[in-house]
């Protein structure tokens, strides 16, 4: 999400970082430009009016001309309008009600609801230890039902179906009862979506609130939606009044403008954002870091906190007194390394976090995606214990047969020796708290934001 969006406007105000002198004309340039950015981006025009406007006043101000570096101030200027473009802190969802706390999700067809809800519930019981009953509504996809019932199975939480009735706002009512009765602390409800917005679809989620004590009522958006999603989340804003935004297939996104536009419209704050399929790929939306992303500042504190979170701690302490002790990172310690990067979307996903130009030498390197982890996975595991134990030993006939046995090509065998012998030197950097303190050291490496 925002990459292009990222690279334009970086280009846009790396031409002031040097500068001595802010004047009207190189401001109105670079302006110009991130006027630009914005719109290719697909920004609303009025939100790329009154951000451009509010920058703009501020930057031909005292706080811009007297600084010791007016480039930088401008760069300050231009993060901190961004995040108030996209909103307050992160809050999570609001629990501060008699339980169960009804959560409402709505949107349009395809936005991703019905995987949201998952998300949220495994969200709830990993950080908030809340116990949460999924529900769904929707009476009009025949898979709706049974693919929420499925994510709930996979993830440990409870499914309810009504079987006394199809009327939507009944079964939500009679939903809320069986949390209810359950002790649950959350009650999860999943509303129908339509291709478009119409008045039958209003009323219908209309009526569906009106049957539940919902605390969140929040809108799903596909953040790839476009413009779409603006006059979207506007109808639904009038229909619900919205306590919050997620957005979905955050990942498959390079623009974003569906993020700025979709938070500015209805002045509801964007709560999480999905970054893919697995329940979970849903994180915080905090929009100082989101703000420091895009104008390529990194995330690094986010990239600590995801490792903290899914970093299996044992095997972390084993592998550093391992390397303490003088013995050899291996393959066996390399399989343990990728499959804690596939949990967190690979190492692509996780270097996208750190500031431009802070990625290690060959970290980029091809085969790093989740699909190219999978592969380097199977090959180690085609291997034998002792060419686990001692890579060393593997030579032209051995690389032929471990190939076979995972259904790849040679090349594949010679890519992943390859980024071992990286990964291998990277470990010797490393004295103690394996890959969390690597992640740390990189992160004080790095440039700095704007303070």
């Amino acid at each position: 999400m925002f990459d292009k969006l990222s690279e334009r406007l970086t280009q846009a105000v790396n031409a002031l970082r040097g500068r001595g002198r802010i004047t009207e004309e190189n401001i109105s340039d670079t302006l110009r430009q991130v006027r630009m950015a914005l719109l290719e981006a697909d920004v609303a025009l009025p939100v790329v009016k009154e951000f451009v406007d509010r920058v703009k006043a501020r930057a031909l101000g005292a706080e811009v001309s007297a600084s010791l570096t007016p480039g930088q101030a401008f760069i300050k200027i231009i993060h901190a309008e961004l995040v108030k473009v996209l909103g307050e802190p992160a809050r999570g969802l609001n629990l501060r009600a008699e339980p169960p706390v009804v959560v409402l999700l709505a949107g349009l067809q395809g936005a991703g609801k019905t995987t949201t809800a998952a998300k949220l519930a495994r969200w709830l019981a990993t950080t908030q230890k809340k116990k949460t009953l999924l529900t769904s509504t929707d009476i009009y996809r025949p898979a709706a039902m049974l693919q929420l019932e499925r994510l709930a199975g996979d993830i440990g939480a409870a499914y309810w179906a009504s079987t006394e009735t199809r009327d939507p706002p009944a079964m939500a009512k009679a939903a809320y009862e069986q949390a209810r009765r359950g002790l649950y602390d959350v009650l999860i409800v999943d509303t129908a979506g339509r291709l478009h917005v119409d008045e039958a679809m209003m009323a219908e989620v209309r009526a569906i609130d009106q049957a539940i004590p919902a605390t969140e009522r929040l809108f799903i958006v596909d953040a790839m939606a476009g413009q779409d999603a603006v006059n979207a989340a506007r109808a639904f804003n009038e229909a619900l009044e919205l306590t919050g935004i997620v957005l979905t297939k955050a990942d498959g996104d390079s623009r974003g403008g569906a993020a700025l536009s979709v938070r500015q419209v209805t002045g509801r704050p964007i709560l999480f954002y999905g970054l893919g399929e697995k329940t979970d790929a849903l994180e915080l939306f905090h929009p100082d870091r989101i703000a420091s992303r895009i104008l390529g500042m990194g995330d690094v504190l986010g990239l600590v906190e995801e490792v903290e979170q899914k970093i299996d701690r044992e095997k972390a302490e084993k592998l550093a007194r391992k390397i303490q002790k003088g013995h050899g990172f291996d393959l066996v310690d390399l399989r343990d390394q990728l499959q804690q990067f596939s949990s967190m979307g690979g190492l692509t996903a996780m270097l996208e976090k750190l500031p431009a130009g802070m990625a290690p030498a060959g970290a980029m390197a091809p085969g790093m995606d989740e699909k190219g982890i999978k592969h380097q996975i199977a090959l180690i595991n085609s291997m034998t214990p002792r060419e686990r134990r001692f890579p060393a030993i593997i030579d032209g006939s051995r690389k032929r047969r471990i190939a076979a046995g995972a259904g790849l090509a040679v090349p594949e065998v010679n890519r992943l020796l390859k980024q071992f012998l990286t990964m291998q030197k990277m470990m010797k950097k490393v004295s103690k708290g394996g890959l969390r303190n690597l992640l740390k050291s990189m992160g004080g490496q790095g440039p700095r934001g704007p303070r």
